[in-house]
């Protein structure tokens, strides 16, 4: 392999170069994001988690006693998963969330976040911000806000 190539070219072992900086970019973006998500799921996968069911606990801990509709939970999802129904049937089944059909709208179900369910993604919050912080810790807290700033101007291209 060529001594001149970036380091993402040696983490993904691509010999030829990119076809653009948009391209690298867009694949780094992916990379990274991967491994990101699978070491969130070495983190979670003691405590029978996935990084999905994770971030649907937090969803409906932040929407409150009030809880939320399956499709609301779904479109505030960070990866949209086409399986949501059965997820909340895995999670429901571990008694972390507990559902109600609404009476008005037999087609609406309304999700809630059982005690047990508050407790096991409270106990995560510590476990999930080290590795937040694993992951950022080389950047400043200036480059952290940068960071954000063009990951949201990447996601605003998409509208």
């Amino acid at each position: 392999m060529a001594t001149d190539q970036t380091p993402l070219q040696r983490d993904i072992r691509q010999t030829k170069p990119f076809r653009s900086t948009a391209h690298e970019a867009g694949v780094g973006l992916l990379k990274t994001a991967d491994v990101h998500e699978r070491r969130v799921a070495e983190t979670l996968k003691p405590h029978g988690l996935t990084p999905t069911q994770y971030n649907v606990l937090r969803i409906l801990r932040g929407a409150g006693p009030d809880g939320l509709c399956t499709l609301a939970v779904g479109t505030r999802m960070l990866r949209q998963t086409p399986g949501i129904s059965r997820m909340m049937d895995r999670l429901e089944g571990k008694n972390w969330i507990s559902r109600v059909r609404s009476a008005d709208d037999r087609r609406e179900v309304h999700c809630y976040l059982t005690r047990d369910g508050k407790r096991l993604v409270d106990s995560l919050d510590a476990v999930v911000d080290k590795v937040d912080a694993q992951a950022i810790g080389a950047l400043s807290t200036a480059e952290q806000r940068r960071l954000i700033e063009l990951l949201d101007k990447v996601r605003a291209g998409y509208t």
